[in-house]
């Protein structure tokens, strides 16, 4: 049997949701993991996640591997271009493994292309332009619009610097593996590649080469990643929500939705997992809004929000259900230390750990927001450790696609994304979107008389 290192813990939403409730739920999570499991659902030809962590062949692994510490070895600043998932889940695996500040590692590891900012790559270039540079640009078709003006811009700089028979030697093109115009363009200048698995969506591409090559450049051990997310196939699988943890955190979700509770906010108390947040928000609203439902995915730092938004939490609209996510070691343990005269009222502390102090701020407010009429459950973490978040990013994958299937929508398509790349498209000029153009024209005109 799998060792857990995650545990979701729903005992303290007895008072609102009772095992009966969740039992009820059965014959529905047995239909979607059936879906699941034989490809037959809405979106069957994007589940290439499913087996990843098993079916990813070792050679590939040991190609990510290399390819990795030739980075490593290679660059000072590792700049990764990508947008959504293409660059999400390596800055959760970052973030949560790495030392908390940038300059204790090596390489560093920089995101551009997540935005549309001149001020922000100018920063860029300025803070790289002593060190050695490489890049990896992660596109399945080149054309996305944010990462490939930024891969343009850095492209041009670092063949200005080092020439562009150089510069192509320290850029790795992670792409569709037979087509599009980063495909091409990998081709043509002779850039290292990767594959993006053509059943595998963006948002659930974290155990590719996607999230896999800047997660190993920057020193973390890919093999304990997949490995950990292998171990969570085996207890997020099962046609009940008691043999299935994932089964049993979309269950829940969905019955709370369903009484109202339209928002789940992902509550962390340690500022490592700021970006898994930032990954799960990505993957929860993307999968689950569609069809004028899904539960809206928001994220909190705890105890930091506690004092700007924790008024809220406490007393505002109560549509809102919390997941805890919490962390049972830290890498470091810092006591408070004892003065004698005590000016600040703080002895009372001395001698006790962060993260008891830290603790007790947890079963504080858990126990606050749900006498305040908050429903709260909690994701509890082992350990900062590839094998945990290997099974923490198996697991919000296998539940998100569950819970998706409970609300009847397709978890592995996006058409709403479209819509206003449609409409940048024609604002911007791009062929083929002429008609639309004057249409937004006339309208903009309209609002600007008023």
């Amino acid at each position: 049997m799998a060792h857990r290192k995650i545990t979701f813990d729903d005992r303290l939403l007895d008072g609102t949701i009772k095992q009966s409730d969740i039992d009820a739920y059965a014959p529905a999570l047995a239909a979607a993991e059936k879906m699941l499991s034989d490809r037959s659902g809405p979106g069957g030809d994007f589940l290439g996640w499913l087996d990843l962590p098993t079916k990813t062949p070792k050679k590939l692994v040991d190609s990510i591997v290399t390819a990795g510490q030739e980075l490593h070895d290679k660059a000072d600043v590792l700049i990764c271009i990508g947008i959504g998932g293409s660059y999400l889940g390596a800055r959760a695996a970052i973030e949560f493994l790495s030392p908390s500040f940038e300059d204790l590692r090596k390489p560093r590891i920089i995101f551009a292309g997540h935005t549309i900012n001149s001020d922000y790559l100018a920063d860029l270039l300025s803070l790289v332009k002593d060190k050695q540079v490489a890049v990896n640009v992660i596109s399945k078709s080149g054309t996305t619009t944010e990462p490939g003006i930024a891969f343009r811009v850095i492209r041009k700089w670092m063949e200005d610097r080092y020439g562009r028979k150089a510069t192509a030697g320290r850029i790795v093109a992670t792409t569709d593996p037979a087509s599009g115009a980063l495909r091409k363009l990998a081709a043509e200048e002779g850039y290292a590649t990767f594959d993006i698995p053509p059943d595998v969506g963006g948002r659930f591409s974290v155990l590719t080469p996607v999230g896999l090559l800047p997660i190993a450049a920057a020193g973390i051990d890919i093999r304990k990643l997949l490995f950990g997310a292998a171990q969570a196939m085996h207890f997020c699988k099962g046609a009940t929500p008691d043999a299935n943890m994932a089964g049993r955190y979309a269950v829940v979700r969905n019955i709370l939705f369903k009484r109202g509770y339209t928002t789940e906010v992902m509550a962390s108390f340690q500022p490592q997992l700021h970006f898994v947040s930032e990954w799960w928000k990505q993957l929860a609203g993307e999968s689950e809004g569609k069809n004028n439902t899904g539960i809206f995915p928001a994220s909190l730092d705890y105890t930091t929000d506690l004092h700007s938004l924790g008024q809220w939490m406490q007393e505002g609209v109560r549509s809102v259900f919390e997941t805890f996510m919490l962390l049972r070691e830290t890498a470091n343990t810092i006591t408070v230390p004892e003065f004698t005269d005590d000016s600040d009222e703080l002895n009372y502390l001395a001698g006790k750990s962060f993260e008891e102090i830290n603790q007790r701020a947890y079963q504080g407010t858990l126990f606050a927001h749900l006498d305040g009429g908050v429903p709260a459950a909690t994701l509890l973490l082992n350990s900062r450790s590839e094998e945990t978040l290997g099974q923490l990013f198996y697991f919000f994958e296998k539940a998100i696609a569950l819970s998706g299937y409970l609300l009847r929508v397709n978890p592995f398509d996006q058409p709403g994304v479209e819509a206003y790349k449609k409409n940048m498209f024609a604002l911007l000029g791009k062929k083929g979107f002429e008609k639309q153009r004057d249409a937004l024209a006339s309208r903009i005109r309209e609002v600007m008389k008023t």
